[in-house]
C-alpha cells in the first residue's frame, strides 16, 4: 500500500510510477546494461588467463603499480592535508588566510593541466631541471621527474586536498574543554593531538583514505604522461583498446572496476554510519597566535614557500601560454612571447574549435544530468515506491566507474545498432562522448539535490498543501528556491568538470568533437607548447569563475569535487 499522506504533498501515485519507470530505464540501459555487457565481455576465462599468464607479465606489474601508487599516494597526500589543516586549525600566523585560501587551490585544476604544469616544470626539459644544470654547470640535468615517483608527486600535489578539507571540517568540531584538560594535566601538544585530537579525526582520515585510494586506482592522466615504460591498469586499458584487443581492455576494465567498486561500498558505508559525538562543554579552541620571535619568522618563511609551491605550477602554465611557437626549446626560460595564441582561441575558427566543441558537449551533458538529477532526487527522496534505495544505489555507480572503463562499456554496447541508440551505431559519432559526459557525472546533480532535499523541512508543504496549492507549484514555489542554489552548484560543477574531461574523451572522441583536453595532448605532442597552455588557462580562468559563482550562490563548492 502507498502511504497517500507523503506522496500527496509532493508526487501523486501516476507520476511517481511513471518517473520511477524512466529513471529505473535510463540507469538500466545506461549505467547497468553497458556494465553488464564489459561483464559478458571482460569474464572471458581465455582474457583472464592471457591477463596473468605469469608474475611477470605486464598486467600483474600493472596491478602491482597501480596499487602501491594509489597506498604510497594515501600516504603522501594524508601527511600533507593533515599537517595543512592542522597548522591552520591551530594557529594564527602572517598569511594564514591567503595560505588556507591557497591550500585548495589544487582541486580547481583539471587533471590534463595540472599534469601539464608539472611536465613545463620539472620535467626533463622543464624549467627547473634546467636551472639546476645552468647554474652549476652539469653537463646533464640532475633531476627530472619521470616514473612512479614523479605520478605519485602528482597525486599528492592534487590529493592532498581531500584530507586538507575533511579533516579541516573535523578540527572545526573539535571540544575545546577537552583540549584544556589535557594541557592542564601537563601533556605536550604532541601527546594531545596523539590521544586527543587524532582518535576524533580518524573518521574524516579514513574517509578521505578510501576516496583517495580509488580515485588514485582510475588515475590516468599522471601515468600516460610521466609513467614512462611503467605499467598501469588503466594504461593497460587504453593500450588495449588502441591496440584493437577489446576483449583483454574489457577484461582489465572488469578487474579495476570491480577494485574501485568495493572502495565505493566502503565510502557509502561509512558515510551511512552515525558516528557518536563527543559532549561539548565549550567552542572550538582559538588559534595560537605567533606575534613575535624566532617561530613568527620560521612561520613567515614556511607560508612564502608554501605560497611559491603552490602557486609554481599556475604561473608556469600561464607564462608558457604566451610563448611564441618555436621559440623555446634549449633555453631554461622562454625568450619570446605573443598574445597570438590568445587572438588565434577567439578569432581562428580551426583553433576555437575544440572549445565550442567542448562548450557544446558540456552544455548537453549537464542539461541532461540536471533534468535526471532532480528529478531521480526528488523521486527517491520524497517517493514511496519500494526499491528507491536500488535506484540511489545505481545512480552513485557511475562515481565507482573510472572513466577509461566508461569508455569501454560504451564502445563495447554501442558498436552496433540498439534500442538505446535509436538504431545508430554512436561509436565513432558525435554523440558518444557527451553520452560519456552524462553517465560519468550522474552523481553531481543527483547527490547535490538529494542533501538539499533530505534537509528540506516537510513542513514547508503542509502549509502549502493547507493553502490549497497544487504539487506542481508548491514544488515551484516553496520546494525549487530551498534546494536551488545545490541544484544551481551541482549543474556549475558538471559542466565545467565535463569542459575540461580528458580521460573518456581521449578514448571516444574523433577529430569533428575534438574536445579541449584532447587539442591540448595534440598541441602537446607537436611541441606547440604556447598553444596548448593557452587552451589550460582558458579552462583555468572557466574553473574560477564557476567557483566564484558557487560561492556566491551560498553552497560549498567542495561538496562536488570528490565525483571526480
Amino acid at each position: 500500500m502507498f502511504n497517500s499522506d507523503r506522496r500527496s504533498l509532493l508526487l501523486s501515485r501516476w507520476t511517481e510510477v511513471g518517473l520511477f519507470v524512466v529513471i529505473a530505464l535510463v540507469l538500466i540501459g545506461y549505467v547497468v546494461y553497458p556494465s553488464l555487457r564489459l561483464v559478458v565481455e571482460g569474464a572471458d576465462l581465455d582474457s583472464f588467463a592471457k591477463l596473468f599468464s605469469s608474475w611477470a607479465s605486464a598486467n600483474v606489474r600493472a596491478l602491482g603499480n597501480s596499487i602501491w601508487i594509489s597506498v604510497a599516494s594515501v600516504a603522501g597526500a594524508g601527511l600533507v592535508g593533515i599537517t595543512l589543516a592542522y597548522i591552520f586549525f591551530r594557529f594564527s600566523f602572517p598569511l594564514k588566510k591567503t595560505l588556507a585560501s591557497l591550500a585548495a587551490l589544487p582541486i580547481a585544476l583539471p587533471p590534463l593541466v595540472g599534469v601539464l604544469a608539472f611536465l613545463f616544470l620539472y620535467g626533463e626539459s622543464g624549467i627547473l631541471p634546467r636551472a639546476v644544470q645552468h647554474l652549476f654547470g652539469l653537463e646533464s640535468v640532475p633531476f627530472a621527474f619521470s616514473g612512479l615517483w614523479a605520478v605519485w608527486l602528482v597525486h599528492v600535489y592534487s590529493m592532498y586536498v581531500f584530507f586538507y578539507f575533511f579533516c579541516g571540517a573535523a578540527f572545526k568540531n573539535l571540544d575545546r574543554s577537552l583540549l584544556d584538560a589535557s594541557y592542564d594535566l601537563g601533556a605536550s601538544h604532541a601527546r594531545t593531538f596523539r590521544q586527543i585530537i587524532f582518535p576524533q579525526l580518524r573518521p574524516a582520515v579514513i574517509s578521505a583514505s578510501l576516496l583517495v585510494f580509488m580515485i588514485s586506482m582510475a588515475s590516468f592522466t599522471a601515468p600516460l604522461l610521466f609513467a614512462g615504460s611503467k605499467n598501469f591498469l588503466t594504461l593497460q586499458i587504453y593500450n588495449y583498446k588502441t591496440n584493437g584487443e577489446l576483449g583483454l581492455s574489457a577484461s582489465v576494465s572488469l578487474l579495476l572496476t570491480c577494485i574501485c567498486l568495493v572502495f565505493l561500498v566502503l565510502i557509502e558505508w561509512k558515510n551511512s554510519r552515525k558516528h557518536s559525538q563527543t559532549a561539548s562543554k565549550g567552542s572550538s579552541p582559538p588559534a595560537v597566535p605567533i606575534h613575535k620571535g624566532p617561530a613568527r619568522y620560521l612561520a613567515l618563511f614556511i607560508g612564502i614557500v608554501s605560497v611559491v609551491i603552490l602557486l609554481f605550477p599556475i604561473l608556469t602554465i600561464i607564462l608558457i601560454s604566451f610563448v611564441q611557437e618555436g621559440s623555446w626549446t634549449y633555453q631554461i626560460l622562454p625568450q619570446q612571447f605573443t598574445f597570438d595564441n590568445y587572438i588565434s582561441l577567439l578569432l581562428q575558427p580551426e583553433v576555437a574549435e575544440p572549445i565550442l566543441n567542448s562548450l557544446k558537449m558540456a552544455t548537453i551533458a549537464t542539461a541532461g544530468n540536471l533534468l535526471f538529477g532532480v528529478t531521480a532526487a526528488v523521486l527517491i527522496v520524497k517517493g514511496q515506491l519500494p526499491g528507491r534505495g536500488i535506484l540511489r544505489a545505481i545512480a552513485i555507480l557511475p562515481f565507482a566507474i573510472p572513466g577509461t572503463v566508461i569508455a569501454i562499456n560504451l564502445i563495447v554496447t554501442f558498436n552496433q545498432p540498439s534500442p538505446l541508440s535509436m538504431g545508430q551505431i554512436l561509436v565513432g559519432s558525435f554523440w558518444m562522448l557527451p553520452l560519456a559526459y552524462f553517465i560519468r557525472h550522474i552523481p553531481l546533480i543527483f547527490r547535490a539535490t538529494l542533501a538539499a532535499l533530505e534537509s528540506f523541512d516537510d513542513r514547508y508543504l503542509e502549509a502549502s498543501s493547507d493553502l490549497g496549492a497544487g504539487r506542481l507549484f508548491a514544488f515551484r514555489k516553496v520546494v525549487l528556491p530551498t534546494i536551488g542554489p545545490g541544484i544551481a552548484a551541482g549543474s556549475l560543477l558538471t559542466f565545467i568538470t565535463a569542459l575540461g574531461e580528458f580521460v573518456s574523451s581521449i578514448m571516444l572522441y574523433v577529430f569533428d568533437n575534438r574536445p579541449i583536453s584532447v587539442e591540448i595532448l595534440s598541441q602537446l605532442r607537436i611541441y606547440n607548447f604556447g598553444a596548448a597552455a593557452a587552451y589550460s588557462v582558458f579552462l583555468m580562468v572557466l574553473i574560477a569563475l564557476t567557483t566564484l559563482i558557487v560561492r556566491h550562490l551560498g553552497v560549498d563548492s567542495r561538496s562536488g569535487t570528490a565525483a571526480f
